[in-house]
């Protein structure tokens, strides 16, 4: 379980960090680093719960194929991260960094997607929820602050690298879970 859990949280932490320190590079004024950090916390903790919401009827209605959708969600949104870890981003930090009330929600909606995608397949993964939910809410809270503060300080290759390290293992961890399946 606990290999499952750092396997599942980690990426995540690594993603958010990413997203954080690109917007720190780009310029945060110091009262809005913890309206930013509440805002990235609130969507990354509150995403998983919104796909385990959405998953637990569609695992219903689609019965046996839901670990094979729960798979297949996770490797999709693993090799999106990978793949969209190329600096296209630092626009929509900019405007994060703006931004205030819905323009600033869309876009931290838009920065935690592949929370959402934890959410679907938690089921899958047999993990505690609550406490899943509460480990990426705390990263998020921690790594949000560590990346505003430190975005300035790290270059953009750094950056980059910890997004795609992210997009790797959740791909990792979608091919764990189809070898387990196809194995079992």
């Amino acid at each position: 379980m606990v290999a499952k859990l750092v396997a599942l949280v980690v990426p995540l932490g690594l993603d958010t960090f990413a997203v954080a320190a690109a917007l720190g590079a780009v310029g945060v004024a110091a009262e809005r680093r913890w309206r930013i950090t509440a805002l990235f916390t609130a969507f990354e903790g509150g995403m998983p719960l919104l796909g385990l919401a959405l998953g637990a009827p569609l695992g219903t209605a689609i019965g046996g194929a839901a670990d094979d959708l729960a798979i297949a969600v996770l490797l999709a949104f693993g090799l999106y991260t990978l793949l969209a870890a190329d600096g296209d981003e630092e626009v929509r930090l900019r405007k994060l960094g703006q931004l205030s009330g819905a323009g600033a929600v869309l876009v931290a909606v838009s920065v935690s997607l592949d929370e959402l995608a934890v959410g679907l397949t938690l089921g899958l993964l047999r993990l505690p929820p609550g406490l899943v939910i509460a480990l990426i809410a705390a990263q998020a809270l921690l790594v949000t602050q560590l990346g505003l503060r430190l975005g300035t300080r790290l270059k953009e290759a750094v950056r980059e690298m910890a997004e795609r390290l992210a997009g790797l293992a959740l791909t990792g961890l979608g091919l764990v879970l189809l070898a387990e399946k196809l194995l079992a």
